[in-house]
């Protein structure tokens, strides 16, 4: 199984139908900013989200710029997710193109 990498307008569609969003930035950047309805992925949640998450539903793996979501969407590809994306351009570029689609707080 592999992940495939996306762009932010690829993205958009895959995101309308029900894609969960995983975001592995940092908490402190996260609670910032990040994208709407967006889970913040840590070592420590990992294994509940791969537990709980539908395996046929697309997940989408943002990071800062699209290079760490990389391995991250790998891994979660590795684990029996079907549809795994990494976002080209990361959080950085989906801000600046879709600022009003982006969140604070937890």
């Amino acid at each position: 199984m592999t992940y495939t990498c996306i762009d932010i307008s690829d993205a958009l569609p895959i995101i309308e139908n029900n894609a969960a969003i995983v975001d592995i930035r940092d908490l402190v950047s996260f609670q910032t900013s990040h994208m709407s309805k967006a889970l913040n992925l840590t070592n420590d949640n990992v294994q509940d989200f791969i537990e709980k998450t539908d395996k046929q539903q697309p997940v989408i793996v943002c990071c800062y710029h699209g290079n760490s979501s990389k391995g991250a969407a790998e891994y979660l590809a590795s684990q029996g997710f079907k549809e795994v994306y990494s976002l080209n351009g990361g959080f950085s570029q989906w801000s600046a193109m879709f600022p009003e689609q982006c969140e604070t707080g937890n």
